[in-house]
């Protein structure tokens, strides 16, 4: 009698561990594919969010400085706003670094808005930032403000030759955008 019930009782393990192993399988491959499903689904949900072609290509802008001689400026394009890309004479450089960043409204120096090797090459966001008015004093004869800089003819904000809130209501200097030298004639920006 007592084979007889070890038998049984194995039996009975060997169909609940079936049982079990079966239903394990079942799980698995039903969570498994409900993973597969959800991706289906929600990948073209999330891709759909991914900024366009003409979009990612707007996001950078390259500017050849070869041809800009020291006191020039040029005019680019970047994210559909003005560039304002200048080449500081030694004149420029000694007035800005005059002015003790202590006594601006938005302190900051000539070299915290230029790159190392590069001094003379100053790149700021031609939009001043009070309203959004473009400032005057990139291209020649134009009004270059108080501080030989540039000049908001919106509001009145004078900005000095390094691009710094001198004088109008407008709060910080103009912006400088992420950029880098990708050689030493061309930057690249943004």
């Amino acid at each position: 009698m007592a084979d007889t019930t070890a038998t049984a009782s194995t039996e009975t393990v060997a169909q609940t561990d079936d049982g079990i192993r079966r239903r394990d399988f079942l799980d698995i491959a039903a969570i498994g594919a409900a993973g597969v499903g959800g991706v289906f689904i929600v990948y073209p949900l999330v891709s759909q969010m991914a900024p366009s072609k003409d979009v990612l290509a707007a996001s950078s802008t390259e500017v050849d400085v070869s041809s800009i001689e020291p006191g020039q400026a040029i005019k680019a394009v970047f994210r559909k706003q003005p560039l304002f890309v200048k080449r500081l004479t030694d004149a420029e450089i000694a007035a800005a670094n005059a002015i003790p960043t202590g006594s601006l409204r938005d302190q900051e120096s000539l070299e915290d808005r230029t790159k190392e090797g590069h001094r003379d090459i100053l790149v700021t966001m031609g939009v001043c930032t009070h309203l959004g008015c473009v400032p005057l004093g990139a291209a020649e004869g134009e009004v270059k403000g108080e501080y030989g800089g540039y000049f908001c003819p919106c509001h009145g904000s004078h900005y000095d030759t390094a691009g710094r809130i001198m004088k109008g209501p407008a709060p910080t200097n103009l912006e400088v955008p992420e950029y880098e030298f990708i050689s030493d004639t061309v930057i690249q920006v943004g």
